[in-house]
């Protein structure tokens, strides 16, 4: 029952991923957390590309329900993988989008072509970056910072987005799930980091989109930096990131270990000009 509610708390979670809020998390963070620089980053791969970019390509099959129709399909996407690891009815990323997609068109009563359901299933697999993905990605490079995936995504979709972004040199691998079947918040899971880094946690920072997942990480043992694009309240599930930021800048000084005092006098970079731009403002520690 303790898991089912926590599955539950997640998925509610992930609805309001889906939809919003205007509520901005606190940022949190220990002095000491902050100060140690760590040796490599795994991502959840929704801190890089922005799962919404799929609602325009839903909006032309479904006119003017691009929103509705993409937060119940994105709800069931979640909600699937969490009841087959429940039930060890394991199938890949890809298997769980497609199913919830049809679940999704059945219950809106949307009649979809094959060529539209490839159009949808397409839209998983040419995700657009977060603004501030690259020069992020490329700076934790250039500071020998490994970097890696750790996400429910199949290999297949994560290579696809990947390399449709021209963004496959900056990963020093990307590690999905399937490896060994499971999916987050399960810590088999996160174990897959540990093993293809060949690291200890203390030395891999976790970078979460949702809070669930920062949770998930958090009780693992990761130092976690929930990235919180979507400015959603905190969790109640008894394990904290260690920071809550709403971009990428806040998670790479964590990452370089840059101090309070490093991050009030850095230079702005066309990344951070940009980043505002798009709304994305670094959150104060």
């Amino acid at each position: 029952m303790r898991a089912l509610s926590n599955c539950l708390t997640a998925l509610a979670v992930i609805g309001g991923i889906a939809i919003g809020s205007s509520e901005v998390a606190t940022s949190r963070t220990s002095a000491e957390s902050a100060a140690k620089r760590r040796s490599a980053v795994a991502f959840d791969y929704l801190v890089l590309f922005n799962p919404d970019s799929v609602v325009d390509v839903v909006d032309r099959v479904v006119p003017g329900k691009g929103r509705e129709f993409t937060n119940l399909w994105r709800t069931r996407q979640f909600e699937y993988c969490w009841l087959r690891s429940m039930t060890h009815r394991y199938v890949d990323f890809s298997v769980i989008t497609e199913d919830a997609l049809m679940y999704t068109a059945n219950a809106m009563h949307v009649l979809m072509t094959p060529s539209q359901k490839r159009e949808l299933l397409d839209a998983y697999l040419n995700l657009t970056p977060w603004p501030d993905t690259s020069a992020a990605l490329r700076q934790l490079r250039e500071s020998r910072v490994r970097v890696i995936t750790l996400a429910n995504f199949s290999p297949s979709m994560l290579r696809s987005n990947a390399e449709h972004a021209g963004l496959r040199s900056l990963f020093d691998d990307l590690v999905s799930t399937d490896a060994n079947q499971s999916y987050k918040p399960d810590p088999r899971a996160y174990q897959l980091g540990v093993d293809r880094l060949q690291l200890p946690k203390d030395e891999i920072v976790f970078a979460a989109f949702g809070g669930w997942d920062a949770a998930g990480a958090k009780s693992f043992g990761y130092p976690t930096v929930w990235v919180n694009r979507s400015h959603q309240v905190s969790e109640e599930l008894d394990a904290q990131p260690d920071l809550t930021v709403s971009d990428l800048n806040g998670l790479v000084d964590f990452v370089l270990g840059v101090s309070a005092a490093g991050r009030s006098t850095r230079k702005t970079t066309p990344a951070d000009a940009r980043g505002r731009r798009f709304g994305f403002v670094r959150a104060e520690r």
